[in-house]
């Protein structure tokens, strides 16, 4: 898979909006790492010194609501994986993400349209 965009920059746009996440009341789950290098099956790891070629890096947020939750994978090949359950409907997109401030939007805009918090202010 081609390296379009940096996986390691793109988590430090999640781990900028934990805080602002859990003030509002979400709950984010850790971030997942896939490693391209990993025998079949292969597992998600949650740290990331145990990935040799990450691949993929994901984060499931949940709502304040119980029955809202987002889930968005990122691939480094510049497209991202978005499920969002809300309380009647399960959407999905397919969205190219190309550098680390587009993800970064990805992220508040996908946390605003779904699970109804303001945009956090990232660094």
């Amino acid at each position: 898979m081609d390296r379009i965009i940096d996986l390691d920059q793109a988590a430090a746009e999640i781990t900028a909006r934990l805080p602002a996440w859990t003030a509002s009341g979400l709950g984010a789950g850790p971030v997942t790492w896939g490693d391209e290098t990993a025998p079949w099956p292969q597992r998600l790891e949650t740290g990331r010194t145990l990935v040799a070629d990450p691949d993929s890096i994901g984060i499931r947020i949940l709502g304040t609501d119980e029955w809202a939750e987002l889930h968005l994978v990122l691939y480094r090949g510049g497209w991202a994986d978005l499920h969002a359950l809300t309380d009647d409907e399960v959407i999905t997109e397919c969205p190219q993400v190309t550098t680390r401030e587009e993800f970064g939007q990805l992220l508040d805009s996908a946390v605003t349209r779904f699970l109804g918090a303001s945009r956090p202010s990232a660094t």
